[in-house]
This record gives C-alpha cells, sequence and structure tokens, in this order.
C-alpha cells in the first residue's frame, strides 16, 4: 500500500454491553498505525455499561438524542475527522489483524468509492440465530427472494442476485452496481471516503443502502466486495428475531412518509415476492432450501429458516395493513440489546 490512509470508525451503540467490549477489543488489535484511526461512539443514552467500555478504548464519546443506530450514524460522522469512514456496528468483531488494512487496500483506486466484506463470519461457539444469519449471508430471509442479499449465502453460493458486473482484482472483486440492481450494500463493516459522503444528503440519519443508492445516481458506481468476513453477532431468540422484523419495517413505513428513504424497494420483483409468500405456505420448498444449505455446511442451526420465513411474512402482512393506517416508529426509550 503506497499510502495509509486515516480511517473514522463510526459506532452507534444503546445498551450493548454485551457485543460492544469485543468489537472495541478486535479494533484496537489491528494492525493498523494508531495515529490513523479515531474511534465515534455515538451513543443513544445507554443505561447499562456501555459507556464504561467505550471510555476504555476513545474519548470520543458523543450523544445521539434520537437514539437509532442510523441516527447514532449520522451524528458521528458529522465529528470524524478522517478521509475514510467506517460504519461498524457495536455487534460486529473484526476476526484479523489486517482487516482493516485489507479494506482499506482498495480505496487506493480512486474510481473505487466504497468497501464492504464479502461475508459474514461463521464460527461454532456463536448462536443458532447468529450461525443461520451467517450461513445465509443475511438477517432477513426475504431478502434471499428478492435476491437483493449482499454477503456470501450458502443456499444460492452467490453474494448477490443483483445484476453487477464485477472484476476479480485478486483480494477483492470491483462490482459496477446500477440504481436498478443495487444489493443492500452500507452496513456492517462498511468503508466509503468522507468526501464522497459529505454529497449525500445525510441530515438527522444516515440510511447505509440510501447512501449507496445516491452515490450511484450521482455516478459514482465502483465499490469492492473484499475477500475477507465480519463477525455479525444477532443476540436473542426467535421472539427477538420477530420484535427486529417489526422493528424494521415499521422505521422503514414511517421514514418513507417523511420523504427520507430513497432505495427503491418498491421496484423489486413482485414475481420473487409472490415466490417467497408460496414458498413459505407451502413449507416443502423451504425445507429443499435447507437440505441445500445443510449439505453444504452441516448445522442444526438451518432449520431455523422455517420459523424466520414465518415470522417475516406474518410481521411483514400484519405491518403492511397497519401501517396503511399509521405510520410511527416504535419506541426504543426502554429498548436493549437481548443476549
Amino acid at each position: 500500500m503506497s499510502r495509509i490512509p486515516s480511517v473514522s470508525i463510526v459506532i452507534p451503540t444503546l445498551n450493548s454491553e454485551g457485543t460492544l467490549g469485543s468489537c472495541l477489543q478486535s479494533i484496537a488489535n489491528q494492525d493498523y498505525p494508531k495515529d490513523r484511526i479515531e474511534i465515534i461512539i455515538a451513543d443513544g443514552g445507554s443505561k447499562d455499561r456501555t459507556l464504561e467500555i467505550a471510555k476504555g478504548f476513545t474519548k470520543s464519546i458523543v450523544l445521539n438524542h434520537l437514539k437509532t443506530g442510523e441516527a447514532g450514524k449520522a451524528v458521528g460522522v458529522k465529528e470524524a475527522k478522517n478521509e475514510i469512514i467506517a460504519l461498524i456496528d457495536s455487534d460486529n468483531i473484526l476476526d484479523r489483524r489486517d482487516w482493516l488494512l485489507r479494506m482499506v487496500e482498495p480505496l487506493q483506486d480512486g474510481e473505487i468509492a466504497g468497501s464492504e466484506p464479502l461475508y459474514y463470519i461463521y464460527r461454532k461457539q456463536d448462536s443458532y440465530i447468529t450461525r443461520y444469519c451467517a450461513l445465509m449471508g443475511m438477517n432477513d430471509p426475504l431478502c434471499l427472494f428478492l435476491g437483493n442479499y449482499d454477503r456470501y449465502c450458502r443456499i444460492t453460493n452467490k453474494w448477490t442476485e443483483m445484476k453487477v458486473r464485477e472484476w476479480d482484482r485478486g483480494g477483492y472483486l470491483c462490482v459496477q452496481l446500477d440504481e436498478r440492481h443495487l444489493p443492500t450494500i452500507g452496513a456492517n463493516g462498511f468503508l466509503v471516503r468522507r468526501e464522497l459522503l459529505q454529497k449525500c444528503a445525510v441530515a438527522d440519519y444516515l440510511f447505509d443502502i440510501d447512501v449507496v443508492y445516491e452515490l450511484v445516481k450521482q455516478g459514482y458506481t465502483n465499490f469492492a466486495k473484499v475477500d475477507i468476513g465480519i463477525v455479525h453477532i444477532f443476540s436473542g431468540s426467535l421472539s427477538t428475531f420477530a420484535r427486529k422484523q417489526r422493528r424494521r419495517i415499521r422505521d422503514h413505513a414511517y421514514y418513507k412518509s417523511l420523504g427520507l428513504r430513497k432505495y427503491p424497494w418498491s421496484s423489486l420483483s413482485k414475481v420473487r415476492l409472490l415466490k417467497f409468500v408460496l414458498y413459505t405456505i407451502f413449507v416443502v420448498p423451504l425445507l429443499a432450501q435447507v437440505l441445500r444449505g445443510y449439505c453444504r455446511k452441516r448445522d442444526r442451526a438451518w432449520l431455523f429458516h422455517l420459523p424466520t420465513c414465518w415470522v417475516t411474512l406474518l410481521v411483514y402482512a400484519s405491518e403492511t395493513v397497519r401501517n396503511s393506517f399509521r405510520t410511527k416508529p416504535e419506541d426504543r426509550g426502554k429498548w436493549q440489546r437481548e443476549e
């Protein structure tokens, strides 16, 4: 690498004591010049040990009055001073010491706007939900059917089914994105040039995929999918999963009603959406997907695919009806990450 750029790592937090320590320790372990890194914690008013843990690693802690992760990212980005912005969540772990060096390397190419890991790290010791999400390459099974996921999936042996052009550059894929066929890039270890991020409409909220959508529309179409992974810990149970699905769709409907969301979800294939509904109702096609995944990686966590699809269908259907009458984001004042 000809020159090591400075990096601002932005981490939104809210009652994140269960995962934040591991996240920050993995950053501290990086083989990257410490004077080229700043860590910014944007906290939404944690009541647990989150701030105590954060103070052991950084002095840059700012208050996120709006509490949500998207608002925290916006607050943190406004505080950032370095050339590259790294959006890392408190439940992410960088599993190798050269992670940041590998992620920054593609950005030496002036035509590449941002970079993202190719897959989620699978670890045997993690909870069944975390293992399932790592194997799937996504946290929402609906994306498997829509095809707009952005991490390697062991069912399809692909990192996305969107029509993107890509070139193998050795340690990473250079992908050329199209606003009509855009994978859900932008979260869990996404790096982007600060100068480009400043060209996006980031006010009180920074929505990951919307930022990428804006950049692509402005002509910044080249991104890197780096051939490394990142750990994404999905804590809790099936009820936690259902609650997160509910919060996701409620928030999206609310912010869309305010004109703040840009990614064209409504343009995605209705045929694929119908396929999700039919597969879920008749179950047998889901079992075929489970079997295909299990043959590629033997883990009973694959069985979680059935209830997650059913929960997703029920939640999305009920929330779509609800949001046709009312659009209000879920109150996160008492929300706490579940272990």
